[in-house]
Protein backbone atom coordinates (compact mmCIF):
# COMPACT_ATOMS: atom_id res chain seq x y z
CA UNK A 1 0.00 0.00 0.00
CA UNK A 2 1.07 3.62 -0.64
CA UNK A 3 1.78 5.77 2.17
CA UNK A 4 -1.25 8.09 0.77
CA UNK A 5 -3.43 5.17 1.14
CA UNK A 6 -1.84 4.07 4.63
CA UNK A 7 -2.35 7.80 6.18
CA UNK A 8 -5.94 8.13 4.52
CA UNK A 9 -6.37 4.35 6.59
CA UNK A 10 -5.53 5.57 9.58
CA UNK A 11 -7.25 8.22 9.36
CA UNK A 12 -10.27 6.66 8.80
CA UNK A 13 -9.97 4.70 11.63
CA UNK A 14 -8.96 7.32 14.06
CA UNK A 15 -12.63 8.79 13.03
CA UNK A 16 -14.28 5.99 13.84
CA UNK A 17 -12.80 3.75 16.37
CA UNK A 18 -12.92 4.48 20.19
CA UNK A 19 -9.82 4.55 22.11
CA UNK A 20 -10.61 0.88 23.46
CA UNK A 21 -11.20 -0.50 19.79
CA UNK A 22 -7.51 1.81 18.43
CA UNK A 23 -5.51 -0.09 21.64
CA UNK A 24 -7.19 -3.20 20.44
CA UNK A 25 -6.19 -2.72 16.77
CA UNK A 26 -2.71 -1.74 17.82
CA UNK A 27 -2.47 -5.13 20.30
CA UNK A 28 -3.65 -7.38 16.78
CA UNK A 29 -1.13 -6.30 14.63
CA UNK A 30 1.74 -6.35 16.76
CA UNK A 31 0.99 -9.54 17.14
CA UNK A 32 0.57 -10.39 13.86
CA UNK A 33 4.06 -9.00 13.02
CA UNK A 34 5.33 -11.13 15.91
CA UNK A 35 3.51 -13.98 14.09
CA UNK A 36 5.32 -13.24 10.87
CA UNK A 37 7.59 -16.25 9.28
CA UNK A 38 10.22 -14.89 9.30
CA UNK A 39 13.05 -17.17 7.98
CA UNK A 40 15.55 -18.26 10.81
CA UNK A 41 19.04 -17.71 9.97
CA UNK A 42 21.46 -20.56 9.83
CA UNK A 43 23.95 -21.46 12.25
CA UNK A 44 27.86 -21.73 11.26
CA UNK A 45 27.44 -25.50 12.12
CA UNK A 46 24.16 -25.68 9.70
CA UNK A 47 26.48 -23.78 6.45
CA UNK A 48 29.65 -26.45 7.39
CA UNK A 49 26.95 -29.11 7.47
CA UNK A 50 25.42 -27.72 3.87
CA UNK A 51 28.59 -27.16 1.91
CA UNK A 52 29.89 -30.77 3.00
CA UNK A 53 26.56 -32.34 1.69
CA UNK A 54 27.23 -30.34 -1.82
CA UNK A 55 30.90 -31.60 -1.97
CA UNK A 56 30.20 -34.91 -1.55
CA UNK A 57 27.10 -34.54 -4.35
CA UNK A 58 29.87 -33.33 -6.47
CA UNK A 59 32.73 -35.84 -5.76
CA UNK A 60 29.37 -38.26 -6.37
CA UNK A 61 28.82 -37.20 -9.55
CA UNK A 62 24.83 -36.00 -8.39
CA UNK A 63 25.26 -32.31 -10.06
CA UNK A 64 23.82 -31.12 -13.31
CA UNK A 65 25.67 -28.50 -15.14
CA UNK A 66 24.44 -25.73 -17.23
CA UNK A 67 24.50 -27.38 -20.46
CA UNK A 68 22.03 -30.38 -18.49
CA UNK A 69 20.05 -27.94 -17.13
CA UNK A 70 19.31 -25.69 -20.23
CA UNK A 71 19.07 -29.24 -22.52
CA UNK A 72 16.15 -30.60 -19.97
CA UNK A 73 14.47 -26.90 -19.77
CA UNK A 74 14.47 -26.63 -24.03
CA UNK A 75 13.18 -30.11 -24.07
CA UNK A 76 10.59 -29.24 -20.98
CA UNK A 77 9.51 -26.52 -23.66
CA UNK A 78 9.18 -28.35 -26.44
CA UNK A 79 7.06 -31.14 -24.60
CA UNK A 80 4.54 -28.40 -23.58
CA UNK A 81 4.44 -26.59 -27.14
CA UNK A 82 3.72 -30.18 -28.54
CA UNK A 83 0.85 -30.29 -25.81
CA UNK A 84 -0.73 -26.81 -26.83
CA UNK A 85 -0.71 -27.54 -30.65
CA UNK A 86 -2.62 -31.28 -29.68
CA UNK A 87 -4.80 -29.14 -28.25
CA UNK A 88 -5.49 -26.60 -30.06
CA UNK A 89 -6.03 -28.79 -33.23
CA UNK A 90 -8.40 -30.68 -31.19
CA UNK A 91 -10.81 -28.12 -30.81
Amino acid sequence: MSTQALTGLRDYLYGTLSTNDMMWLVGELQNYIRKEDLPKPYTKEELNAMIDASEADIAAGRVYDNDDVMREWEEELSRAEQKEMELAEAV
